[in-house]
């Protein structure tokens, strides 16, 4: 019996301390004025940032469910200029947290703020996750802060600074307090909030540090402590050397995608025309078709196997080199190797066949652009530096670029037909001497060209759309990597290649593309003028004696 009424006595001491921190609960989560929120309901916009600043700077929890229902647009003002919070059909006066009648509530007009007013709302809700419990929260709140920080913050951000126990998040919320405190009244806060932005080393900062070095109207210097200045200086030249540095990776590596491009697109041409001596106008077209032959697996994945679609470029990649192989050996067998040793006509015959596969290519599959898709492992990128983010599928195509060049060069060197293709450009009648059969090797040898010319459009369709005019854009940059390598050198055309891509992104920022190109025209041409065999010279036909 005892026992019992012990469980008792405790079950009510329990309600009675319930009831009594409700109450003081209640109390606090209450303590607004209804002058501190009617500037809500006014027109004043600077009444309206004054009351929003009051209630970040009480952030008890009735200042914070007012700021939440601004957020969320569920605030409204009666014509006496109460405010009130809308919930549902319910409202509540939001100073005393008592509820109104149903006939006040619903002719209360809805507040609206404008963007700033609503920044500046949504950043306190921020300031007031600062002192959760959980990690994951505060981190998410710095980095929203961050986004747009609010010097008004600057008192949560104090009181979260002295709280911090995450050394990571304790340095994040150091660059937070910085940024709050750029404009503090006292130089010495300034100097070290510059100090603490500069050593950030982000591109973003630039806004921030400049107004500390820039005049003002009347001449004098905007912010007027030297020392905040020099450090605001330091801060602005370290970022500019960080450009910098980005800016020559990037042109590098976009001069690498262009080069890698170029590079497939002329490798097949180089054994086209330097080994067999054709000059085929239609090579351009070879890379079209190996990008529509990566389009029809792409499509036939989609239909047929769409849970595998991520793996179609393993199918696409053979199926674009077969597909244009077997073109290029049927236009060899019927047209080509009828032209041999007739250069002007084989120009203007494939020139010819050009045409005539693109308009096949346009009844085939329409007059306009196809999208082939990246595999979810080709998109994306890889940040490098704050600005530079070098994309997977460029990073891919100079990888296979050299993959493919190892092939041919494997295939030309290592091979019985390379062996023959070599012994054949050498000396076209000795070769046939001994057992050679010439027709036979220029056929394998230019289906082989037109085949790595489809593998270059198979990695084409992954950086742009794919049109029957594909083709027409690389055609003259393929014969100049060429040319500018040496005829019929491989190596000669991986340099011709990359330093053309090199060469022109470097020359693109100062002049354009359009001067750019003309400029690399006009520079192969000097160099050809003095240098006519290229980079490197290869004993040919033309040495036959």
């Amino acid at each position: 019996m005892a026992l019992s009424f012990s469980r008792f006595a405790r079950a009510g001491l329990r309600q009675l301390l319930a009831a009594a921190l409700f109450a003081v609960l209640g109390a606090s989560a209450h303590a607004l004025e209804t002058a501190d929120v009617a500037p809500l309901g006014a027109d004043d916009f600077d009444a309206k940032s004054a009351a929003i600043d009051k209630l970040i700077a009480t952030h008890d929890a009735a200042s914070l469910a007012l700021l939440k229902a601004l957020s969320e647009d569920n605030v409204s003002a009666t014509d006496s200029g109460e405010v009130l919070i809308q919930d549902g059909d319910n409202a509540r006066d939001a100073a005393t947290g008592k509820p109104v009648a149903a006939n006040v509530a619903s002719s209360a007009q809805s507040i609206t703020l404008n963007n700033q007013l609503r920044s500046k709302v949504a950043g306190a809700l921020s300031g007031l996750q600062l002192a959760s419990p959980d990690v994951e929260t505060r981190r998410a709140a710095i980095a929203e802060l961050l986004k747009n920080p609010d010097p008004s913050m600057k008192p949560m951000i104090d009181a979260a600074r002295a709280k911090e126990a995450d050394p990571a998040l304790k340095r994040r919320l150091d660059t937070l307090w910085a940024m709050s405190a750029l404009r503090d009244p006292d130089a010495a806060t300034r100097l070290e909030a510059t100090k603490l932005v500069a050593a950030r080393h982000d591109l973003d900062m630039y806004e921030l540090l400049r107004p500390l070095v820039a005049k003002n109207t009347s001449g004098g210097w905007s912010e007027p402590d030297a020392n905040v200045r020099a450090a605001a200086q330091q801060g602005i030249d370290a970022l500019d050397s960080i450009q910098r540095r980005s800016q020559i990776l990037g042109t590098l590596f976009a001069g690498l995608s262009l080069g890698s491009v170029l590079l497939l697109a002329a490798l097949g041409l180089a054994i086209t025309y330097g080994l067999i001596g054709v000059i085929n106008m239609a090579h351009g077209e070879f890379l079209m078709i190996g990008a529509y032959a990566t389009y029809v697996v792409q499509t036939l994945f989609q239909r047929y196997a769409p849970g595998a679609f991520d793996w179609y470029p393993l199918l696409a990649i053979p199926a674009s080199f077969i597909v244009a192989a077997l073109i290029g050996a049927g236009i060899e067998r019927l047209v080509i190797r009828h032209l041999y040793g007739r250069p002007l006509e084989t120009l203007l015959t494939t020139f010819g066949i050009s045409l005539i596969l693109i308009q096949a290519t346009r009844m085939l599959f329409g007059a306009q652009n196809v999208q082939v898709e990246n595999p979810a492992w080709m998109s994306g990128g890889v940040t490098v530096m704050q600005n530079l983010i070098l994309p997977y599928n460029r990073l891919a195509i100079l990888a296979f670029s050299l993959i493919v060049v190892g092939i041919a060069w494997t295939v030309l060197n290592k091979t019985r037909l390379g062996l023959f293709v070599r012994a054949v450009t050498q000396n076209r009648r000795m070769a046939a001497c001994v057992g050679v059969r010439t027709a036979r090797v220029d056929a394998w040898a230019f289906a082989f060209g037109a085949g790595i010319a489809g593998l270059g459009g198979c990695a084409l369709s992954q950086i742009g759309n794919v049109g029957p005019d594909l083709g027409q854009s690389y055609i003259i940059d393929s014969f100049m990597a060429v040319v500018l390598g040496g005829v019929g050198q491989i190596a000669g055309t991986v340099i011709g290649g990359f330093g053309l891509g090199l060469v022109s992104k470097a020359i693109e920022p100062f002049w354009g593309a359009v001067l750019a190109k003309i400029a690399v025209l006009v520079l192969i041409v000097l160099f050809i003028q003095k240098r006519p065999q290229g980079l490197f010279a290869l004993k040919g036909r033309s040495a036959e004696a």
